[in-house]
């Protein structure tokens, strides 16, 4: 094993407590060597928080004014709680423990409960969600699926605020919450359910911490135990404490102050399930001995990328927003930030598809790109594009478009209904395609209007009506198209999208993005009404959804881009507005509360300047064109063909085969748009066959030859064998 691969996979432990230090800037070194008394770490995304927690935690452990068992670091996830352990394994300081607080509070419960009740501690539910909906039912109450899981989180919500059933519809009021359902339902179901959990001797993840909780409060002599061993506490993402974790983390510390938290209130982004900044903001006044550390050097980001995401804080409102971080970049210039108006969502989605093609094939791994957007129905559009140009994909923290349940079941109906064709009473009234679709799919829970709030239910009608989205746009494109011809399209496309992948670009939700980096980050979908999301009313939802989208920008570290599109379909109205959160950053905006904001006029790049494509004009008539499907034509919809229909065929013909050859989709070779237009211009040559929509240099290069063989009526590969035989 060569020094370097032997330095990479096993990095060589520090050889003293002074060597732990070394390579730390100066507000992470004094972070390390802060050992005593309360210390608030005020971090900024990517100021490497985490490194300078886990040098201080060793250093401490190396130069003997910690003892590694006497040393609690908690935090929010496995994952970091892994990470964590590990770094510190390396520097020399292993038996730290580092754990979640859940991970932490069920530990404590298993030893601690034979002793202070006597017998086995109560088994722990895996799964909330049968218990909650055999509860709603002995209640009389009858929940879907998708209410049975907001109605769950509802539960979890409650209990990790410390709320009873019976204070559940006041909680919820005081708080501005918006119930999935009738908060006087919601509180009967909570109530039910904990009482089948005593009924049954089971125990949820939520009761770990309220049992923990009741012992230390209860058994002094159990809470002075644990406060022997735990002498020194670390909570790392401090911003997402909720009341109980605070309350838990009280006990644990006792009369002491023993404790570093580590937060950004900016990243603030999960209040919805209880979390909250008080606990950060406030502990300067729980605490005013404390040192207080700012890390703001951000070796994460570019300074354009750092630019954007200050740029954003700077007009944010609230308590948070107080206390934001002005961060400064450690890394060389790079790129600016990419703003781009498109037309339509399916030229957004291919849009961003083309320009992350460009950037693999520059040299960025695929692995190192990501697209982010608000909520999970946004990626099906995503999933298609880059299967289309040939881009592997992966899903983050949320099933495949296709392999949704809902998606499943629409699929299901939509198939019976397509077999049953003029015998289904349900389409009697349904004069078209897109209407067939909507009337089945009202059966499945879609509405012309969307449910109010957020959650499953949200997210289920969002899944309904992108397939509504879809059929339209699918009629659009082949008005003559009946409902079995959408089903093999679906079908098509769901084979397409199943093909596993190894290393393949991101497709994840800004809340799933949170704790992760990529060189390369697309945000996607910025219009009113999804950033921030129609449901956000109160001004510190807002504020929250501006938080969300400063996560987004700070996961980039090279390459950032910021799109929305005008309207939801090709031709259709272009009445959408990019979010206000660009206003006064992106090109053509002025600053909030300025006079003549103006949203941008066409596609725009960062702070270069980039050029303008001209209007596309139809080919036989002069008009202008602004619909994706005749800008690929040239030509409008109603104007006449002169497409040559044999050459069509025989184009159709050589693409079945080389699908065939290739196993995707035929559409993944060439849409059947761009071999109309191929069939209706014939190009004589490679630029004129590039010059049509649809035909990318990679397509080109692949395809070229076949294609301008078959416009001069000869067998595909016949040119290039008559070139090498006359050479």
């Amino acid at each position: 094993m060569t020094a370097a691969t032997h330095s990479s996979l096993f990095p060589q432990v520090p050889e003293s407590a002074d060597a732990v230090l070394d390579g730390l800037d100066p507000e992470q070194r004094e972070v390390a060597t802060a050992l005593h008394g309360p210390v608030c770490v005020l971090a900024g995304a990517g100021t490497g928080k985490t490194r300078a927690i886990t040098h201080r935690i060793a250093y401490g452990v190396r130069a003997g004014i910690l003892q590694p068992g006497s040393v609690l670091a908690v935090t929010f996830t496995n994952r970091a709680a892994g990470e964590m352990r590990g770094r510190l394994r390396q520097l020399g300081a292993g038996g730290v423990q580092a754990r979640t607080f859940h991970s932490a509070a069920l530990r404590q419960l298993q030893y601690f409960w034979p002793k202070v009740v006597g017998g086995d501690l109560p088994r722990l539910l895996d799964r909330k969600i049968q218990l909650v909906a055999e509860s709603a039912a002995r209640c009389r109450i009858r929940l879907d699926r998708n209410e049975l899981r907001d109605v769950t989180s509802e539960i979890e919500w409650a209990k990790v605020t410390q709320t009873v059933p019976a204070d559940y519809p006041a909680a919820v009021a005081k708080s501005l919450r918006e119930a999935p359902r009738d908060p006087a339902e919601i509180s009967q179901i909570y109530g039910m359910y904990e009482q089948l959990k005593r009924d049954r001797a089971v125990i949820d993840f939520e009761d770990v911490l309220l049992l923990t909780v009741g012992i230390l409060q209860d058994r002094h002599d159990i809470a002075d135990q644990i406060r022997r061993q735990y002498q020194h506490f670390v909570v790392d993402e401090y911003q997402d404490v909720s009341p109980l974790q605070q309350r838990l983390l009280d006990l644990w510390l006792g009369d002491r102050d023993s404790l570093c938290v580590v937060g950004d209130a900016s990243q603030t982004i999960y209040s919805f399930t209880g979390a909250t900044p008080d606990h950060l903001l406030n502990f300067r006044t729980r605490h005013p001995s404390a040192t207080v550390v700012k890390l703001v050097r951000d070796y994460r980001s570019t300074p354009e990328v750092v630019h954007l995401a200050n740029g954003l804080l700077n007009q944010a409102r609230g308590r948070a927003a107080e206390h934001r971080l002005e961060l400064v970049s450690q890394r060389d210039p790079g790129p600016a930030p990419s703003y781009t108006e498109y037309p339509d969502e399916p030229a957004e989605a291919e849009g961003t598809a083309r320009r992350i093609r460009d950037l693999i094939a520059a040299g960025v791994p695929a692995g190192e790109i990501a697209v982010l957007y608000r909520i999970n129905a946004q990626s099906e559009v995503y999933e298609q594009a880059l299967a289309d140009a040939g881009v592997p994909y992966q899903l983050r923290g949320a099933e495949r478009f296709f392999e949704r349940q809902e998606v499943r079941e629409a699929g299901v109906a939509l198939r019976g209904a397509a077999r049953a064709g003029g015998n289904d009473s349900l389409l009697d009234d349904a004069e078209n395609l897109p209407s067939q679709v909507r009337a089945v799919l009202s059966t499945k829970g879609w509405t012309t209007e969307p449910p109010a709030g957020s959650g499953a239910v949200r997210d289920r009608w969002e899944s309904l009506a992108a397939l509504v989205r879809l059929a339209e746009d699918f009629a659009r494109v082949k008005p003559e198209a009946t409902l079995a011809d959408l089903v093999a399209e679906l079908d098509e496309r769901a084979a397409a999208q199943h093909a596993p992948t190894v290393q393949g670009v991101t497709l994840a939700s800004l809340h799933a993005a949170k704790g992760l980096e990529w060189d390369a980050v697309f945000l996607v979908g910025l219009t009113e009404g999804m950033m921030p999301i129609t449901y956000a009313k109160t001004d510190e939802q807002v504020e929250e959804e501006r938080r969300l989208l400063y996560v987004g920008v700070t996961r980039a570290r090279l390459h950032l881009s910021l799109s929305w599109a005008l309207s939801r379909s090709p031709g259709g109205r272009a009445s959408r507005r990019p979010t206000r959160f660009l206003n006064g950053m992106r090109p053509g905006s002025a600053a909030p509360g300025s006079r003549g904001a103006a949203g941008a006029g066409g596609a725009e790049r960062g702070s270069g300047r980039r050029k303008r494509r001209g209007p596309v004009l139809c080919r036989v008539c002069g008009t202008t064109l602004t619909d994706a499907g005749e800008m690929k034509l040239m030509r409008c919809e109603d104007c006449p063909s002169d497409m040559d229909e044999a050459l069509y065929e025989r184009l159709r013909e050589w693409r079945s085969e080389q699908a065939k050859e290739l196993g995707q989709p035929a559409y993944c070779v060439f849409t059947d748009k761009t071999l109309m237009a191929i069939a209706e211009s014939v190009p004589g040559d490679a630029g004129e066959l590039s010059g049509i929509s649809g035909v990318g240099g990679r397509k080109l290069e692949r395809f070229g030859a076949d294609v301008l063989a078959i416009c001069a009526g000869q067998e595909p590969g016949q040119e290039a064998e008559e070139g090498a035989a006359e050479d």
